[in-house]
Parts: C-alpha cells; structure tokens; sequence
C-alpha cells in the first residue's frame, strides 16, 4: 500500500469504547502527513537533481572525451611536426654540407689555378728575362763592334784633339742594364 499524504490525512479508523483520542489521533495524523509531504517534496527535488547531475555528468563525459581526442591529435600533430621538423634540419645540414663541400672544391680548384697561373709567369718571366738579356748581349756585342770600328778614329781624333778618354767608360755592362729594365 501507497501513502500519501491525503490519503494520511483522511484515514479513518475503527470506534472503540477505549480508543484513543480522536482529535490527537487526527493531530498527529496531520502532523505526519505534512512531514510525509516534506520528504516526498524533498525527495522529487533530489530526484531532479540528480537527473539534472547526470545529464552534467553525460555532458561532461562528452566533453572528457572530446578533449581526450583533441588531446591525441595534438600530441599526433606535435610529433609529427616535430618529426617533419626533424626530417627538414637534417636535409637542410645535408644540402649546408654539400654546399660547402662545393664551396672548398671551387676554392681548391681556384687556388689551383692561381698557383699555375703563378708559376706559368714565373716561366714567362724567366723566359722574357732571357730574352732581354739576349737583346742586351746583342745589343752591346753591336755597340762594342761599333765602338771598336769607331776607337781608331776617335784615337786618331784625340791625337789630334790631345784628349784622352778611359776605357772603362767605353765598356758597356749587361748586368745593370737588365737589372734596370726588370
């Protein structure tokens, strides 16, 4: 049997010779319906309150569980950004380290060539060197032969003239000239 608070309201009982007293009866009657009414009241309340909670909580687990697969992704996301990241500073070391690797080659060829550039100028001058030294040689081996044509008339001359000139200032030396003229 169900209770309700009017239905504990209006129950009726049984006269008797020796009863209890009616209107004390009635009194508490009431009194425990009204509390009776209390704690139903009280109890729907709790009722909805709790299905209240538990759509909150259903929320809540559906937003844990969102956030939970945001939370994977991003960590996904993260490592492979930081693998991606990874992947290009390697590629990036690999292609600074060709390139320097390109760079000290060309250096090296360049130096190469400087170096034989060098040394085929050294040849050059040696060689022009040579050459001038040849002209010079030439050159004074004619003026001698001239000079030494010319010395019997200008001695005659200076017989003549009563003038003397030394021989040293005749004489013509190759290695100044060449000196000067490098």
């Amino acid at each position: 049997m169900k209770f309700t608070p009017f239905g504990i309201k209006n129950q009726e009982f049984n006269k008797s010779v020796r009863g209890y007293d009616r209107d004390e009866v009635k009194a508490f009657l009431e009194k425990l319906a009204d509390e009776y009414e209390r704690l139903q009241n009280e109890n729907d309340k709790l009722k909805n309150e709790i299905e209240r909670n538990d759509e909150q909580l259903k929320e809540y687990k559906k937003i844990e569980k969102n956030l939970q697969t945001v939370m994977l992704s991003a960590t996904e996301s993260t490592t492979k950004a930081v693998d991606s990241a990874k992947k290009q500073t390697a590629l990036m070391i690999k292609e600074a380290e060709l390139k320097a690797a390109q760079i000290i080659e060309k250096a090296k060829e360049s130096a190469n060539s400087i170096r034989d550039a060098v040394l085929k100028l050294r040849e050059e001058k040696k060689l022009l060197a040579a050459r001038l030294k040849a002209m010079v040689d030439s050159q004074a081996n004619l003026l001698e032969f001239n000079v030494e044509n010319v010395e019997p008339k200008i001695r005659r001359k200076e017989q003549t003239d009563g003038t003397k000139k030394n021989e040293e200032q005749s004489e013509i030396n190759v290695d100044d000239i060449l000196e000067k003229l490098l």
